[in-house]
């Protein structure tokens, strides 16, 4: 095995370019695990934890620029006004010393649908920013995910950055796992209220062979919902809600849970990120009173 350990993201992308199988390094998280176990022998590694950029992060126009490299840790300690989602998301990650190497562009790379990180991307409408020698672009993360561990990311390309939309409301992240701690998810789901927009953004990991939106209830929520005076939702509503995220829900049978307890978890916790929501959505409505 070829292991290659650039030093700048321009080397970085010519060795990408040059080893089109090669497999990115950051964290490490999961990329060891599968050489460990034999899953995966890569004949090329390319390392690009001595990449700054990729560690940083700061505004960009309306958006946090969050570099792929950051840690978990890091999300948790520094972004929880400017990423909310996806902090609670990060603090659901396995240990402490995973969530200090783990990565966003890790997971995204990854692209298990069990990912924590991928239900408030979807909900929230993050965007992934992609490289290659051949230039930058962009991919909204509600069209990253293709297939079963496929995404929109091509053989010469590397994750650069997440772009995460300023907050304009409440987000919500919830999990269901077999324990409280060092788990794959069983299910996720991820809520975001846009109450500058009056729309809803939705996101289910762990339930489908992509993490997911229920548009259906997205739609549904956002016309429901009593936007000019946040009044509680009726009983009604929230079951409805509910109904229209677990349909959305694609999942099997496996080791972790079946397919019909997965479908109730996420309508069981689709209201429940409702109830949060709207309780945290009066409570910034009373204050601008």
């Amino acid at each position: 095995m070829e292991f290659l350990s650039p030093s700048t993201l321009e080397e970085a992308l010519e060795a990408k370019s040059a080893h089109p199988d090669g497999v990115p390094i950051m964290g490490g998280t999961d990329v060891m695990v599968e050489l460990n176990f034999d899953k995966h022998r890569p004949e090329v590694l390319i390392d690009l934890a001595r990449i700054p950029e990729l560690a940083e992060w700061g505004p960009e126009g309306e958006y946090t620029r969050l570099g792929a490299g950051v840690p978990y840790t890091r999300i948790i300690e520094n972004l929880q006004k400017q990423a909310p989602g996806l902090a609670k998301a990060s603090r659901t990650v396995a240990s402490p010393q995973i969530r200090n190497r783990g990565t966003v562009g890790g997971n995204l790379g990854g692209a298990s649908p069990a990912g924590d990180t991928h239900p408030p991307l979807l909900a929230t409408g993050a965007v992934i920013e992609l490289a290659s020698v051949r230039g930058r672009r962009t991919v909204a993360a509600r069209d990253f995910y293709l297939s079963f561990r496929t995404t929109a990311l091509q053989p010469d390309e590397l994750i650069t950055a997440i772009l995460l939309p300023a907050p304009r409301g409440p987000q919500q992240f919830l999990k269901i796992g077999t324990r409280n701690a060092m788990v794959i998810s069983v299910a996720g789901f991820s809520l975001s209220l846009d109450a500058e927009n009056r729309t809803v953004g939705t996101g289910l990991g762990s339930v489908g062979p992509t993490p997911v939106r229920s548009e259906a209830a997205e739609e549904f929520l956002a016309a429901e919902f009593d936007w000019e005076n946040a009044s509680v939702p009726s009983e009604a509503t929230v079951r409805r809600f509910g109904e229209l995220v677990a349909s959305a829900a694609r999942p099997i049978d496996d080791q972790r849970g079946s397919a019909d307890y997965r479908k109730h978890a996420m309508s069981v916790m689709a209201r429940r990120a409702l109830s949060w929501s709207v309780t945290e959505y009066r409570k910034g409505a009373t204050r601008c009173a």
